[in-house]
């Protein structure tokens, strides 16, 4: 078990926000039984496409960015500049690469029939999302060698919802382990300037009736219904916390 005397300094933050979790510290409870929340009747089918819409948003800077390289490399001769298309273009694969494998875990169906994901391979897809811009430094404190797919797609859809709301960079501390058959799951987001959307709070809560759930808030809404599906609870931060703090707590397989 995580001790906070055993880990370094930013993980200990993150193992304190387990600690809050676990005994109840006032958080803004989000989803779950214990918060109350009410989900929205959402159709599988209208779910999916709001997460194909997501998938189709992230992807069309780099393969839009791409396809104009290779435009520019057909009309340009100059061998320095040619040089600097084939750079652009090297970066905008990268870029694309990385965001399918990240959403491949986050939104699919990685690992094929297998009940668990090598957490190595959810590191190496988090830190290729976020680490090739150089503005968000990711810390990673989770020890279990494989966790079930539905820890796997909750850690990585708050993971992203927390690197995204680091508008100027920062740390983002991800922390995850299995007590008697409970998963919990802690991701921490500091920031010089830290913004989580309301629709995305509205989301991990299930939507409102006035406020529908957009592909923007898709990933928000996957965590909530995976967590309840598990009979968890989902707490953020308040609005106006110092850092963004996500805990999640379920029961897995």
């Amino acid at each position: 078990m995580v001790t906070l005397t055993s880990l370094p300094a930013s993980a200990t933050l993150v193992a304190r926000g387990a600690v809050r979790l676990q005994h109840g510290a006032p958080w803004a409870k989000e989803a779950g039984p214990a918060g109350g929340a009410r989900t929205l009747n959402i159709s599988p089918t209208d779910f999916a496409s709001l997460l194909c819409s997501r998938l189709c948003h992230d992807l069309l800077s780099p393969v839009g960015a791409l396809n104009n390289g290779l435009e520019l490399l057909a009309d340009e001769h100059d061998p320095e500049m040619r040089a600097r298309c084939l750079e652009l273009l090297n970066e905008s694969a990268k870029a694309s690469a990385n965001k399918l494998k990240f959403f491949r875990l986050a939104f699919g169906a990685a690992g094929g029939f297998g009940e668990t994901v090598d957490t190595r391979e959810a590191q190496a897809a988090i830190e290729g999302l976020f680490g090739e811009n150089h503005r968000v430094n990711v810390g990673w404190m989770v020890e279990d060698p494989v966790l079930p797919k539905q820890a796997i797609k909750v850690l990585m859809n708050l993971s992203l919802i927390g690197g995204d709301a680091l508008i100027r960079g920062g740390q983002l501390d991800i922390g995850a382990e299995i007590i008697d058959g409970q998963i919990e799951i802690v991701v921490r987001a500091d920031g010089p300037r830290i913004v989580l959307d309301p629709e995305l709070r509205s989301a991990l809560a299930g939507g409102k009736d006035d406020l529908p759930i957009t592909p923007r808030a898709a990933a928000a809404y996957l965590v909530h219904a995976l967590v309840t599906q598990g009979g968890g609870m989902l707490q953020v931060s308040p609005p106006d916390a110092e850092v963004l703090l996500f805990g999640a707590s379920f029961r897995v397989a």
